[in-house]
Order: C-alpha cells, then sequence, then structure tokens
C-alpha cells in the first residue's frame, strides 16, 4: 500500500507540513509526480470540472499547466481535523497572449489512513493583474524558504 507522509490524524505541525508538500509538488508542475498524491479512486471538484480517479486527475493537472505558464503557487493552512485540511492559496501565472493572473482560492482536503487525498474541493476566483504587479518572483519550481507567505504579502 502506497504511503505519503505525514499520515492523519494530523497535528498543526504534521497539517503545516502536508499543506507545503503538497504546494511543493504542484509547483512542479509535473502531472503525473502530482497526480501520486491522490487516491487511485479520488474525487476532485476544480472550478466547474470534476475528476473521479487518479488518472482524470492527472489528464486536469496536464490540461491545467499548459494553459496556466510560469505558474507559482502559496498554499496557507486554514483550518485542520483529524483526516482533514482546509487551505487557501494564491497563484501567479500568464496565459499564451502573455496576460497576466492572479488567481484566489480554497481547497477542502480528505485523507485516508496512507496519507493520500481520497477528495479534493477547490474554489478558485481568477483576477487579472499586470506582469508589474505580480508578487511571486522566484526561478519556476519549488517557492525558496525565505519567500514569504500569503498572510506576510497580504493577501
Amino acid at each position: 500500500m502506497e504511503t505519503r507522509p505525514p499520515l492523519p490524524p494530523f497535528t498543526q505541525e504534521t497539517a503545516i507540513q502536508k499543506v507545503r508538500l503538497a504546494e511543493d509538488g504542484w509547483n512542479t508542475r509535473d502531472a503525473a509526480k502530482v497526480a501520486l498524491a491522490y487516491t487511485l479512486d479520488t474525487k476532485w471538484r476544480n472550478r466547474a470540472e470534476f475528476a473521479n480517479n487518479r488518472a482524470e486527475a492527472q489528464a486536469f493537472l496536464d490540461r491545467k499547466w499548459k494553459k496556466e505558464l510560469e505558474y507559482r503557487l502559496i498554499k496557507e493552512l486554514w483550518v485542520y481535523d483529524s483526516n482533514r485540511i482546509a487551505v487557501r492559496y494564491a497563484y501567479e501565472w500568464h496565459d499564451d497572449a502573455g496576460n497576466w493572473f492572479r488567481s484566489y482560492g480554497n481547497e477542502n482536503w480528505e485523507f485516508e489512513a496512507s496519507g493520500l487525498m481520497q477528495r479534493r474541493y477547490a474554489c478558485i476566483n481568477d483576477m487579472p493583474i499586470k506582469e508589474s504587479d505580480r508578487k511571486f518572483h522566484w526561478p519556476l519550481g519549488r517557492r525558496p524558504d525565505d519567500h514569504p507567505g500569503l498572510s506576510e504579502l497580504g493577501l
């Protein structure tokens, strides 16, 4: 059986670790790698799109990162309880025409005992921004440990 520590039930420390690991994974923009954090029968709602298993989640992520170029994400723990975590997040990206956006959202996550995510419900809003208004300036990939989080950035 696959496991993905930290495992539930979560403490504040392990919930924060889980959130950062998810952020780090998504910032790789490697759909195949990211999909491994989800159960084979994972259920997602992302905006108006639904995924009903890991393969559909991976296909969704492939499409997402082909559209959302130079994607950089920050997640922050909102609340946790036992095997559930709620996060808020923001990410910046541009489309193929060079239009920049900051997307804000909230996610509710539910984990199996193995630490794999079984359910993911996301609500997201896109806000057009000028390139000069960007706040996420690290090189593509993992956010550096010394880069401010959402609260420090006033988001």
